[in-house]
């Protein structure tokens, strides 16, 4: 297609929050925009389970405090499976770079949440992201970070 949508490297997104209304708001957010939620869970154990589970997954939403556990356990698991991770949260871990390809400060608008991806997708492709929204730090991640390896 001439004018169409170009093609995403990041479709299928695991979403790991335990607050109801944010999960709700941002699983909603991201079907709508034509991304596909794998699942939403709230705890470290299950989103280990599925990283775990050879689910595909394309990138990790993950809080850092959860009630069962650390979004840290969660991006280690990742960082094993070659997936990417980004960090939503209110205080970004500092060993959140040696884990992560980045850091969502909430609270974050839908705006900011979608860039963001946007920004990882040209990060994973090896491209310098053209803007780099409000909030997010990226990280100068390694091939376990990044999903590239």
């Amino acid at each position: 297609m001439l004018f169409g949508r170009r093609q995403r490297s990041i479709e299928k997104l695991l979403v790991v929050e335990d607050e109801p209304l944010v999960a709700f708001d941002t699983e909603y957010l991201l079907s709508d925009n034509g991304f596909t939620v794998v699942a939403t869970v709230d705890r470290v154990a299950d989103a280990v389970r599925l990283i775990e589970g050879g689910v595909a997954i394309d990138l990790i939403l993950v809080d850092v405090n959860l009630a069962d556990g650390s979004g840290i356990d969660v991006a280690r698991a990742a960082a094993t499976r070659g997936m990417p991770v980004l960090f939503v949260t209110g205080a970004c871990p500092v060993e959140a770079e040696t884990v992560a390809i980045g850091c969502l400060t909430k609270p974050y608008t839908q705006r900011d949440l979608l860039g963001s991806i946007g920004a990882i997708e040209m990060q994973v492709e090896g491209k310098p992201p053209p803007r780099v929204p409000g909030g997010l730090r990226l990280f100068g991640a390694g091939p376990a970070a990044t999903g590239l390896t």
